[in-house]
């Protein structure tokens, strides 16, 4: 993959890690602000990032190896796109400005959001009408979006909140839901591992998406019910959820004879239209 990329003719190094590019801070600050000394000024930047925007350094900043001029490879800061922006906004350069105002636009429409969640599902109505899915399974897309956050907002109430936390629930719940993991369902739709990123209820057919909004709106009422604190006993509720929405989905293949879990995957909802 490509090593460097060019920033109004400076050279940008960056590395492949995690499944995501990460960028040389210091090329970007001498990129930016045609210092003089850039490993000085990314020194004073950061003690100004942690002690007065509580800029946690040690998440967001990774040292990792990149090439220098001298043709060896030295440990150097590097962040990933996201915390590169967060970045990029705190310099004061004329060359940061697109980036700022992306930012505050980015920004002023999650503030939008909060006030007005609507204004949320909306956007993702609109989002999905361009990439081709049928109007019908839209609304249910934005529904399982909501029930979807519900459960997460659960969740951080009651002490769940690392990332893998999340994923092992989420995981939990499709599997009691669909008799197979997450990533077994992906197989199934033939949708490429390497893109990890890959939303699988945007591949769902209205009626998975129907037994996985049950799923998960069963683990949400569960957990309140039961008080559930923790990673532990909200793995408990996410088992108990998903295995009414199994149940409810063992009983409908019964008297239909059909299979609910479907190798259907975007291309062939997009051909519903």
């Amino acid at each position: 993959m490509k090593k460097i990329v060019v920033f109004q003719d400076r050279r940008i190094r960056r590395i492949w890690h995690d499944d995501e590019w990460w960028f040389s801070v210091i090329d970007v600050v001498e990129a930016l602000t045609e210092s003089s000394n850039s490993r000085r000024y990314w020194s004073d930047l950061k003690r100004k990032l942690t002690e007065q925007e509580g800029f946690e350094l040690y998440e967001k900043i990774v040292q990792l190896k990149l090439e220098s001029p001298d043709g060896k490879s030295y440990r150097t800061d590097c962040a990933n796109t996201k915390n590169m922006l967060r970045i990029i906004q705190s310099i004061p350069s004329k060359n940061a400005e697109p980036f700022k105002q992306w930012l505050a636009k980015v920004g002023y429409e999650r503030v939008q959001e909060i006030e007005n969640p609507e204004l949320a599902y909306e956007r993702a109505k609109k989002y999905y009408d361009l990439k081709g899915y049928p109007k019908d399974w839209i609304e249910q897309r934005v529904q399982s979006i909501k029930v979807r956050q519900e459960l997460t907002d659960e969740w951080k109430k009651r002490d769940v909140t690392e990332e893998h936390e999340y994923a092992i629930l989420t995981n939990e719940i499709s599997t009691a839901t669909f008799g197979i993991p997450i990533k077994e369902h992906k197989e199934l739709k033939n949708l490429d591992p390497k893109f990890k990123n890959q939303n699988l209820r945007d591949h769902m057919t209205s009626l998975e998406l129907v037994f996985n909004m049950l799923g998960e709106a069963s683990t949400k009422e569960i957990a309140k019910e039961q008080d559930a604190q923790g990673f532990s006993e909200n793995k408990t509720a996410a088992e108990k959820g998903g295995q009414i929405a199994g149940d409810a989905r063992k009983s409908l293949e019964k008297q239909t004879g059909k299979s609910v879990v479907s190798k259907k995957n975007v291309d062939d909802i997009q051909k519903l239209t």
